[in-house]
């Protein structure tokens, strides 16, 4: 399908609905950055970034669906119960609502990875011990 070019409005609201990944990543050298880049009470958007070794600790939510999409590097994810499952760019894992998930870059380069959640509010029920 080809691209047709349209006179632009501000009927669309494009601006405010088009994110570059380049412009929302933010690493933290001293541990894994999350930076919500959209939020209404429906739902999340978040970036998450993590460095060699760094982390996104085991957890739940009791109300919201998780989704994941890796955009890059390697990484293992945890759904509970001692499994660990190889995650890398191009893959999408999903949580429902009471399921585990935590995720740790156990890659040699920076691991980048987009959340979308909701409803919100949504809690936060650590699995860590």
């Amino acid at each position: 399908m080809e691209a047709v070019e349209v006179e632009h409005t501000n009927h669309s609201k494009i601006k405010e609905r088009l994110f570059k990944l380049d412009e929302v990543v933010q690493f933290d050298a001293e541990a894994g950055k999350k930076t919500i880049f959209y939020e209404t009470e429906k739902m999340a958007l978040a970036v998450w970034c993590l460095e060699p070794g760094q982390k996104v600790v085991n957890h739940s939510h009791s109300n919201a669906d998780d989704i994941w999409i890796c955009t890059e590097g390697t990484g293992t994810f945890y759904p509970g119960y001692g499994e660990a499952v190889e995650i890398t760019k191009g893959d999408i894992i999903y949580s429902e609502p009471g399921q585990q998930h935590g995720m740790v870059n156990t890659g040699n380069e920076r691991f980048v990875f987009i959340g979308v959640a909701g409803p919100m509010p949504m809690d936060f029920i650590s699995h860590e011990e």
